[in-house]
């Protein structure tokens, strides 16, 4: 027989599920809408999610104050303790995934006067894995699935390869002049959105396995502490920063660089570096958008000002320092001026390197 303490206790959770779900419907709504106005060009669709997401934000605000009380009111413990706290993550998850489409609507209106129908078919695909990850994420957590939530996590890996195939395209199109650079960076920043919605749904499945089984999943088997360095065009200062930073060798700190705006790399910091007898990893530049799960750095270094105003937002509490170290690759005069200059900005750099490193280790 049901008690009546029982069944209070799944009043409130059968509650707490049912705004879930229809706080996960609207996301979802919100980023089938959202793709339908970018292959159509549609100001009006994207106009509705920017104004619709004021929903998904008060449905977080009733989420929370629903779990409080359930809290306060059914005092829960084991499996309902774990379900109201990862509840309020999840409600969390959902309205970053509304701002998401918010945010790609807005880039949909600085490109409805372009021409796109040529990339239309990339992004589909990147939202036909992204959107029904979420789904599953969320059906999930409704019927506490942890195998679902197993096998949707998995999706999360197709969805990152995807996106950085989708730059990849973008930035050749643009340097074959089929990409204006005003519709590049709304483009990419789209891709970059859905993306992210793969790491948030990626995040729900982890709720779900930790109210199934207890045991928390979040970044099992990550260790690392991840720095990445940032210029203008990753072709002399970041590159440098990164190869000096990997020459160290430094235990579980992972270094990588990127640049606003990527141009080939600098010839004469390659033959500094091997004078040194340090390697570049890769020969190559790549953009801020090309960084592979860019909101897992914990770290951002900027070598340029004016730098971290131009940096996308992250949702995460990353934190960003500023080093004002001079650009060797620009400077002008003798053989022996140019050397000194790169001499000069590699020991600023090692030496900064190594400081940050021992601050980091001494802090853990």
């Amino acid at each position: 027989m049901v008690t009546h303490l029982e069944a209070s206790l799944q009043r409130d959770i059968d509650l707490i599920r049912g705004k879930i779900q229809d706080m996960a419907r609207r996301c979802e709504q919100a980023l089938t809408t959202c793709l339908k106005a970018f292959q159509e060009s549609n100001r009006q669709l994207a106009y509705s999610v920017i104004l619709r997401d004021r929903y998904i934000d008060e449905l977080e605000k009733e989420v929370d104050r629903l779990c409080l009380e359930f809290i306060i009111r059914q005092q829960p413990v084991a499996g309902h303790l774990r379900f109201v706290y990862s509840t309020i993550k999840i409600n969390a998850e959902l309205e970053r995934i509304g701002d998401y489409a918010e945010s790609i609507a807005r880039q949909i209106l600085k490109l409805s006067k372009y021409d796109l129908k040529a990339f239309h078919s990339q992004f589909v695909e990147i939202a036909n894995l992204s959107i029904p990850m979420l789904h599953a994420a969320v059906q999930a957590f409704v019927e506490q699935n942890a195998e679902l939530a197993r096998k949707s996590m998995i999706v999360e890996d197709e969805v990152d390869v995807l996106r950085n195939k989708i730059n990849a395209t973008l930035l050749g199109a643009h340097r074959e002049n089929k990409i204006p650079i005003e519709a590049l960076t709304p483009m990419m920043t789209i891709a970059r959105r859905l993306e992210r919605v793969s790491d948030q749904a990626k995040n729900i499945c982890e709720e779900v396995l930790y109210i199934c089984t207890g045991e928390s999943y979040k970044h099992q088997g990550t260790d690392s502490f991840r720095i990445l360095f940032v210029d203008k065009d990753n072709a002399c200062l970041s590159q440098m920063a990164e190869a000096v930073a990997n020459a160290l060798a430094l235990p579980k700190l992972v270094f990588t660089s990127a640049g606003l705006d990527p141009k080939a790399v600098d010839p004469e910091t390659l033959k500094f570096l091997n004078e040194k007898g340090i390697k570049v990893a890769r020969a190559t530049s790549k953009s801020v958008q090309q960084v592979p799960n860019f909101d897992h750095y914990q770290v951002i270094i900027t070598l340029e000002p004016e730098i971290k105003k131009a940096l996308p937002a992250s949702p995460n509490r990353v934190i960003t320092l500023e080093w004002p170290v001079k650009d060797p690759s620009k400077v002008q005069g003798s053989a022996a001026d140019v050397h000194a200059a790169y001499e000069e900005t590699f020991r600023y750099i090692q030496e900064h390197i190594e400081d940050l490193a021992e601050a980091i280790d001494d802090s853990e």
